[in-house]
């Protein structure tokens, strides 16, 4: 990954660490959106793995498989009532850093 793209990833990487923390001090969490944040997490892995190997157009369409569970979960934060404020804030980061992320690469 260019120098740039590596920077901009790590803090996608640490914005989903946020918000896996987040959703693990949440008890009444929807399971919907702790699905969501454990799938950011592993596609991140997936990846960081595979990014010093991969081509372009195949770490576009994985980062745009990122996007799209960022703004999955995004929504769900909306749309559910009684979340905390900390979950809220982590998830909304997350979807964030991968817009700014996919603007990036394009």
């Amino acid at each position: 990954m260019q120098q740039q793209l590596k920077r901009r990833f790590d803090r996608v990487e640490k914005a989903i660490g946020a918000a896996s923390q987040a959703c693990s001090a949440e008890r009444n969490l929807p399971a919907e959106l702790r699905d969501c944040i454990h799938k950011l997490d592993r596609q991140a892995d997936k990846v960081q793995q595979a990014a010093a190997a991969m081509e372009a157009a195949v770490l576009c369409r994985m980062v745009e498989e990122l996007g799209a569970l960022g703004e999955r979960a995004r929504r769900v934060c909306v749309n559910v009532p009684g979340l905390t404020v900390q979950i809220k804030s982590a998830v909304l980061h997350v979807h964030e850093e991968l817009l700014e992320l996919q603007r990036d690469l394009h």
